[in-house]
């Protein structure tokens, strides 16, 4: 690999992970109801993809057979619900917090693999996996004072837990279709969504103010289009270990973003169980322990909300 290719790649990389931190504060800003947003970010991340596909050439006949458009159908709508899921995880658990039960995606990712693909997990990742459980543990604990929010808090916690569980469900699938450049795979996926959330959008609560339409453009057309053109050139450039290291830069930018704008503190304790999900995460993704060498098939692709 040429260092200047490699170089460009962490540049990239580390410009897609930092501008997905920021999607949680744009949608708050929004002002609009989960399936909203994704709606809107599905209409306009198909109208910047499907510009970018054709600008490359990319898309001609023949590109799918029935069988792999039907599981890019099918990885569609998982990825198209992980984001309402999380999304309306936002304002009830925080960006901070439902971020970081986000990044638990990797531990439904050894499951599912175990279960369908015939994937057993080696000492390594289940050590991990017992870590990251006791991260959540401690996420999950609440204050006495704080008893009043716990349904609304617990609800959130639980939707960005199974919207990471979607997002396994679209990495296995993904994983049938690496023939299919990954471009025309989300161009699909989102059009899939517009058309599917169209009965759900509610068109009476569209926001009239000019910032929050422009928060609403820029979830489809800078955390969507730019950031998986961003995403899908770095890993084609850099090493699976610099993809997983770099990956890390999201929740972390959505942690600090979510004090620095909304004052969101966390517990010591809460704190102490979002780091230990997120080294666990790592720990996982670039194969630290006794895991057999080289990358493993359980090992999660770069995420990008």
């Amino acid at each position: 690999m040429k260092p200047n290719s490699e170089r460009g790649g962490l540049v990239q990389m580390a410009a897609a992970m930092g501008i997905s931190g920021t999607v949680g504060v744009f949608v708050l800003e929004s002002g609009q109801s989960a399936w909203n947003v994704v709606f809107l970010r599905c209409v306009f991340g198909a109208v910047g993809l499907l510009v970018y596909c054709l600008a490359r050439g990319l898309l001609r006949p023949g590109i799918f057979t029935p069988a792999t458009f039907g599981w890019t159908l099918l990885a569609g709508v998982a990825i198209v619900l992980n984001w309402v899921l999380l999304f309306a995880a936002y304002p009830l658990a925080s960006i901070s917090l439902a971020t970081a039960v986000y990044n638990f995606q990797p531990f439904f990712l050894i499951a599912l693999g175990a279960i369908f693909l015939g994937e057993r997990p080696g000492l390594g990742k289940l050590s991990w996996s017992a870590v990251a459980f006791g991260g959540l543990v401690l996420v999950l604990r609440i204050e006495s004072a704080d008893l009043a929010q716990a349904g609304s808090y617990l609800t959130g916690l639980g939707l960005a837990l199974g919207a990471g569980a979607l997002y396994a469900v679209t990495s296995i699938i993904v994983k049938r279709l690496r023939h299919i450049a990954p471009h025309v795979l989300a161009l699909v996926q989102v059009s899939l969504g517009a058309l599917l959330l169209l009965p759900m959008a509610d068109w009476s609560a569209l926001p009239g103010e000019p910032a929050e339409w422009g928060a609403l453009v820029a979830i489809g057309l800078v955390h969507t289009t730019l950031t998986y053109i961003l995403l899908y050139s770095a890993i084609q450039k850099l090493p699976t270990t610099s993809v997983a290291a770099l990956a890390f830069i999201y929740p972390a930018t959505a942690i600090i973003l979510d004090y620095a704008l909304y004052g969101q503190r966390m517990a010591w304790l809460q704190m102490a169980g979002v780091g230990l999900i997120l080294v666990a995460a790592a720990g996982v993704s670039m194969n630290w322990g006794p895991a057999a060498p080289g990358r493993s098939a359980c090992a999660r692709p770069a995420d990008a909300a």
